[in-house]
Order: structure tokens, then sequence, then C-alpha cells
């Protein structure tokens, strides 16, 4: 079987950057030929610019496959078929109704780009698949708790799909971030590995045997261990499940045959990499450093609050806030990264220069090793990419490094089939 990929949502390739360990030596991309990218897809709709494509195909080429345009308008039966999709989709709600034109259709939120996955499932049947997503989509809706991902399940079940999960804290893993999100890996009923898996109980594939025990480890309960269990068969179609399935997803966890098992786990690993592992220890510029006044601001910013404010019908009522490290501790993995960083923000990190001793803001190179890119990676010639989209890119991208050993686990299982 060819290890094909297509990648969805692909901003700036974290999905290739660690599938294919892609280093950048002397502004040249080197990258293992391990996995093929025969179709890949970045488009963002709020911006005029393409900050993130024009940075895909600067550092992986132009391509007629390489393709910048909003895949609601791609006929999904022209993407070239592949053994293994990819992609870190949105959080949004999936919710589904009755299509007002026909009583028998199913019609998702516009805009939600979960169904355009769920078109490229049903159209190419993909052997394998691996997304990622933040952790709270395993509880969202807050009213509803569960409805979203048993949405995705049963999307998956339906195309003929059996399903792990894991909750990954990346700094628990010897990764330089505290930053959790949900990866789930699907694999087709037509597939060795699915078999394979069918004949295998719960606690062997959460504990030793599924993709993820293998690449990520976690305790073995001695105990009986947190679990849970529930099913999606008893629900007659989509709409039915959106309108009635409640669950408290763990975890872990994984689907067969429409029932879904999940349980509590806890890493089993005792690497570490600091901030201070991976902080430029040369000279830096100067416009990192803090001045005087936005020392002050930051003060403020990470420091407790009690602030009095008004509700839109005259009630009035306290905003709080606690401490947040500041400086940011260089003894411990980095907090986790967001859009914001190095604006006057709250999340920003703020660090002690290794040579002068003075705060200063994270340099891009720091934000993308935080992220496991190359340096530089995002340091392209595209106007688009100014310095701020730099930082944006990082604090949404994913943790190369996880990416990286989940890939060498489904490059074996591929092997076998």
């Amino acid at each position: 079987m060819e290890k094909t990929v297509i990648e969805l949502f692909a901003g700036v390739g974290g999905f290739r950057c660690g599938l294919n360990n892609v280093k950048l030596e002397n502004n040249k991309v080197i990258e293992d030929d391990v996995w093929n990218f025969v179709w890949v897809n970045q488009w963002e709709p709020s911006t005029k610019t393409q900050a993130a494509y024009d940075c895909y195909v600067e550092r992986f080429g132009e391509s007629e496959n390489h393709v910048n345009k909003d895949i609601s308008l791609i006929n999904k039966t022209n993407i070239p078929n592949h053994t293994l999709l990819v992609g870190g989709f949105p959080c949004q709600d999936y919710s589904v109704a009755r299509s007002l034109l026909n009583e028998k259709g199913i019609e998702g939120k516009k805009g939600v780009l979960w169904w355009q996955i769920a078109e490229v499932l049903e159209k190419k049947q993909p052997p394998f698949v691996l997304l990622e997503n933040v952790d709270r989509l395993l509880k969202s809706p807050s009213f509803q708790r569960g409805r979203d991902f048993g949405i995705i399940l049963k999307t998956l079940w339906d195309n003929g799909y059996g399903v792990e999960w894991r909750v990954i804290n990346a700094a628990e893993y010897g990764f330089p971030q505290k930053r959790r999100r949900v990866f789930i890996f699907a694999y087709h009923e037509s597939t060795k590995y699915y078999q394979e898996i069918s004949q295998k109980n719960a606690e062997e594939i959460i504990y030793h045997d599924g993709v993820f025990a293998s690449c990520f480890p976690v305790k073995t309960n001695e105990s009986e261990p947190v679990r849970d269990h529930n099913s999606i068969k008893g629900f007659k179609d989509l709409v039915d499940l959106s309108d009635r399935f409640i669950f408290q997803f763990l975890n872990s966890g994984f689907m067969h045959k429409g029932n879904i098992y999940t349980f509590k786990t806890e890493p089993d690993c005792d690497e570490i990499t600091t901030l201070g592992d991976i902080i430029e220890k040369g000279v830096v510029n100067e416009k990192y450093f803090l001045t005087d006044e936005k020392l002050e601001r930051m003060k403020y910013l990470k420091g407790s609050k009690k602030i009095e404010r008004t509700k839109p019908n005259g009630e009035k009522y306290f905003f709080r806030e606690g401490n947040v490290a500041f400086p940011d501790y260089l003894n411990r993995p980095a907090r986790t990264m967001l859009t914001s960083e190095s604006t006057m923000n709250r999340s920003t990190h703020i660090i002690k220069d290794v040579q002068t001793g003075q705060l200063r803001t994270l340099t891009p190179i720091e934000a993308e090793r935080i992220q496991m890119f190359p340096d530089d990676w995002t340091n392209v010639n595209a106007p688009s990419m100014t310095e701020r989209r730099r930082y944006f890119m990082m604090g949404n991208a994913l943790v190369v490094g996880i990416v990286r050993k989940l890939g060498e686990r489904i490059s074996k299982i591929i092997d076998e089939e």
C-alpha cells in the first residue's frame, strides 16, 4: 500500500513537517520521502492575504495539487486517492437538522468544516485518517455535553471506520509546551488493522496495543480502570443523535462497530523539555525587550485583578483574575502558545534573557521551537508573512513532534497491510 497523504487545513505544514521529519538547512527544505503528499488545501477566509498558504508553497513548492481555495467549493471526487487523510480542523457547532427542502435530507450548519472532511471520507474512503482538535471538542456544547464528538464518531462509523482518540498534553511526553489537544485516528473496516483491532478488548487497545498507547504510554490501572461505555447504534440517523446524544467522553477511548469505550488515563513518561532548553542563547535583537512603559503594562496584565463591572441590566459584579507567572519559568515547559503571542496580552510569554538578564518577549524562532518547527520556518519572502503573522501561525499550529511519533507508528501499520 502506497503512503500517500492529503493534508486539509494545512496551515504552514505542521502535519507534513512531522510525518516527513522536515528540516531546514541553508533555507532549503530537507524532508524524508516516507509520505507522498498528493494533495494539500489551505484557505483562510477571514483575511485578504494568504500568509499560511504562501509559507507552505515557498517551503514545499508550487503545484497544481497545492490548492488555495475554499474547500466547500471543491469537487471532492477530483481529489486524488490517498492512504492517509490528515488535518487540524476547527472546533465548531456540529449540530445537524432536517433539510427544509427535503424532509429526509440532513444538513449541517453552513461553513462548518467537519462536513467537508465527511464529504471527502464518503467520496474517497481513505484507509486511514489522523485529525487534531482542541480538547474541548469532547465536551461541547456546554448544554449537551459530548454531542459534537458523538456526531463525529457517528459520521465516521456511517462511513465504515473504527476510531481511537487521545487527549495529549505535549509537555507530559517530553515536548516543550503545555498544549492539550485531542488526536483522532480512524481506520477503515477494509483494512487489516481494523480486523486486528476487532480481536482485542478495550483494555488491550487503550493500555497496550492501540496507536496512542504504543506512541504515548499510559500507566496501567491495576485496579478497576476508570471507564465508561456507550453506543451510537440506537440512533436512527445524525439528526436523532444531534437531538438526543449526551455522554461524558474521557481523555482516551475508541469506537468499534458503533460501541464507544472511554477511559481516564495518565501519561507514563519521565522526559521533560523546558522553555529554558529551547530559548536562544546568543544576542537577541533589542526590539524584543520590554521598555519601561511595556514592563509596567505587562505587570498589570499578569497580576491579579478585581474589577467592578456592570451587566447590561445595570447589575454590578466583580471580574476576577489570578496571577500569571511573570516572568515565565525557564525550568518548566512553555505555557500554551496562543495566536496573540508577542502582543501586549496576558497570555504572551515574557522571559528573562540569558545574555542580559532583562525581560523580553519570545523571538519568532523561539515560538517555532515551542511548536517544534525548524528554525525560521515562517521566515519567508512572501509580503503577507509579517513578523506578527509568524507568531499567529505558531499559535494556530500543532506540536510537530507528536505527529512525528504517530506517523512512525502509522507507517508501520501500512507496511503490514
